[in-house]
């Protein structure tokens, strides 16, 4: 009799799982005010919004819950990734579609105003020379090495007005992020020959100090993402391992140019910043420190409240206040949701998981940068679902992700 209640009481799990899981994958309808949006021109940007607007007094610095410029104004992040240097083919996507410039000015009319641009430490170790085919609406570039070309996109951001935060992705070349212990924090010494890239800690901060030299002067580089979404092994890293090393890297780059913000990610992939509470990052020059979360619809597993994509709104603010928010709330520190995003065509856990997300944001007016510009990956050119813009890297994608943007953008 007891093994078949348990049989029973497995079935009826198994049974309540998969329909859920069938609910949650049925596909979404665009709300009324979605289909509008995507039928009108796209808003122009706010050129207040922008350093480069003559609004804004440099250097930055952090100011309770903020980033503000020198006289007190907030500068606030509405920002996009644009990714490639730290994938497979080491420089950012589009370059053989579009010319720099060209992208630089789509991400503008989007809105933004800044951008977080990602590099693997293989491009920098390697340094390899690109392609020609990779680079054919960039002619002036070939023959050029992948940090010339980095350097490159760089000055095309921040000749076009746009404030850059350069973001040390992973250290293998590759799409970030899968269960490789080598990609699983900033150093992977001790796990000897199994790394096909071995770096130590020390070799980290040294990439740090290549990449960010030819910035030095440039004022529109504006900081550095110190390391994207550590985890450990299985999600074994410590908050106050990688605060330290966070703080090390941080200082050496402050020695370089102490204006420059330093973005510190959570733990367990980005999403966790609750040892920050007792165990805050402390930077040799102070106002500097910048927090990241990532926020995706897959966050959230292995906890009792489930992945985000089937959460309820109060479970889904509670996560966000245990993790992070009280940050913010609590006017502590800033807080950039430094990657979040989701499909063209969402299921209805992606649009459940995005709307409690876009409910949330604009609640707390967040510092924000959207995963990402990209129509495609860069190793199989396979489509990229969360892209913003079609692939002539011009062409706005219009839909309800674009809408909450302008929103998150304007303060709406």
């Amino acid at each position: 009799m007891f093994l078949f209640i348990a049989a029973l009481l497995v079935g009826a799990l198994f049974w309540y799982m998969s329909n859920r899981e069938r609910a949650l994958s049925a596909p979404w309808t665009p709300t009324a005010d979605a289909r509008i949006f995507s039928q009108l021109p796209l808003q122009p940007p706010v050129e207040s919004s922008f350093l480069s607007s003559g609004e804004y007094e440099l250097p930055l610095r952090t100011k309770g819950r903020d980033v503000v410029d020198k006289n007190g104004r907030r500068f606030k992040l509405s920002a996009v990734n644009w990714y490639g240097a730290s994938d497979e083919l080491f420089i950012p996507g589009g370059l053989d579609v579009q010319h720099r410039d060209r992208i630089a000015l789509t991400i503008r009319q989007l809105g933004f105003n800044s951008v977080r641009l990602p590099y693997a430490d293989e491009m920098v170790i390697s340094n390899p020379h690109i392609l020609p085919h990779l680079l054919a609406a960039n002619k002036d570039l070939v023959g050029l090495p992948a940090l010339k070309i980095f350097e490159a996109v760089v000055k095309s951001l921040t000749d076009a007005g746009l404030a850059v935060i350069i973001n040390n992705h992973i250290t293998h070349a590759t799409w970030c992020c899968g269960a490789d212990p080598c990609d699983a924090g900033w150093a992977n010494d001790h796990l000897g020959p199994i790394c096909r890239i071995r770096q130590t800690e020390d070799d980290w901060i040294d990439h740090w100090r290549q990449i960010m030299a030819p910035f030095v002067d440039n004022p529109l580089v504006i900081g550095a993402d110190l390391r994207n979404e550590v985890r450990g092994l299985w999600g074994t890293m410590s908050w106050d391992r990688w605060a330290t090393a966070a703080e090390r890297a941080g200082n050496a780059l402050l020695e370089m140019n102490s204006d420059w913000l330093m973005i510190v990610g959570g733990t367990e992939s980005g999403n966790d910043l609750s040892g920050a509470l007792q165990r805050p990052v402390k930077l040799d020059v102070d106002h500097r420190v910048v927090y990241s979360a990532h926020v995706y619809a897959w966050s959230g597993w292995g906890s009792l409240g489930g992945r985000y994509a089937q959460r309820s709104y109060p479970s889904f603010v509670k996560s966000m206040r245990q993790n992070w928010a009280y940050l913010i709330e609590g006017n502590l520190a800033p807080v950039w949701v430094g990657e979040f995003g989701a499909p063209h065509k969402p299921s209805t856990g992606d649009a459940n998981y995005w709307n409690n997300l876009m409910r949330y944001l604009k609640s707390i007016d967040a510092d924000f940068a959207y995963w990402a510009l990209n129509p495609r990956k860069p190793k199989e050119n396979e489509k990229e679902s969360y892209c913003l813009v079609e692939d002539d890297w011009i062409t706005p994608v219009l839909d309800y992700r674009m809408k909450d943007m302008t929103d998150l953008m304007r303060g709406g």
